[in-house]
């Protein structure tokens, strides 16, 4: 008998995400997956699943939902004062639900988008590898009131850890996001490059899964066009208009404006969990930190 979470509202955007569609890039398939991957590998590790399993994501709202069937749950990422049964829970700690607890979330605290993680993940529909929604991938692109999720059947052996781990609150406070130089960095001028990394930056209210745009007018440079070349998330765009663009985890996978800057994981991470309003500063990443991450994709 299949085990499931009726969704009695959907909040904003909701959507099942896991670390994205790999090796379709060059068939124009968005990699897609969690914006804030650390916070939705955090979910799964604590309820000891394979970090790649797919958790639902919440943003700014959260979703109302009853569980019909007995599983352990966890929650990560932005705090959306969550209640299971009218009573508030902790974030980072995992909970075990029962058949007709319902679990529902209210005011943001801090952050912007949520992880839900439920034991043994989510078993809704596998397209290209993933199951994370896309539309024109997937069936559906966010989830709606009335959809039942497929969830993994009750384990009674797995015991839940009572430790509850407590996550930097730089991680949604930070206003540096680390990046390293892009492809055409060097059109820009001494002028544009002082500006680039002293201005404070405001988070444009255009701003979703495809990609984040910049308040801030920047100041428009020569040869402002490229033969359409790769973007990959992170790419910081410059339109001929002076609009600074950060492409996040559903962008296209190709563009025409200069790729002037390119955001680290950990920063992309972290814009993830800003919205429309906040502030920040590009900061370019030391050398150590780069050789760190170096040998962190290459070690055994």
């Amino acid at each position: 008998m299949d085990s499931n979470i009726l969704v009695l509202s959907s909040g904003l955007q909701s959507s099942i995400q896991d670390l994205g569609r790999k090796s379709f890039r060059c068939f124009g398939v968005p990699i897609s997956g969690a914006m804030d991957k650390y916070s939705a590998i955090l979910a799964n590790k604590l309820l000891n699943n394979d970090e790649g399993l797919p958790v639902l994501e919440m943003t700014c709202s959260g979703s109302n939902l009853f569980f019909e069937d007995e599983t352990f749950i966890v929650i990560t990422g932005a705090n959306l004062s969550p209640e299971l049964n009218g009573e508030p829970i902790e974030l980072n700690l995992v909970h075990k639900v029962k058949s007709g607890d319902v679990l529902n979330f209210g005011k943001l605290v801090f952050g912007s988008r949520t992880y839900l993680g439920v034991k043994g993940g989510f078993l809704t529909e596998t397209k290209l590898n993933s199951r994370s929604f896309y539309s024109g991938i997937t069936k559906k692109d966010k989830i709606e009131k009335g959809d039942r999720l497929q969830i993994t059947a009750y384990n009674p052996e797995f015991h839940a850890s009572a430790s509850k781990l407590k996550v930097k609150k730089l991680h949604f406070t930070t206003k540096k996001l680390e990046v390293t130089k892009g492809p055409e960095f060097n059109r820009l001028t001494k002028r544009h490059r002082l500006i680039l990394f002293k201005r404070e930056f405001t988070i444009d209210a255009l701003n979703d899964r495809m990609g984040y745009q910049i308040k801030n007018k920047f100041p428009s440079i020569e040869n402002s066009e490229i033969i359409t070349s790769i973007v990959i998330p992170g790419t910081v765009q410059l339109t001929p208009s002076g609009k600074l663009i950060i492409m996040m985890r559903d962008c296209p996978t190709t563009g025409g404006y200069p790729r002037v800057l390119q955001l680290t994981d950990i920063a992309i991470n972290q814009l993830a969990q800003k919205r429309t309003g906040d502030t920040f500063k590009f900061e370019l990443e030391s050398s150590f930190n780069f050789l760190s991450r170096l040998v962190y994709r290459f070690k055994d």
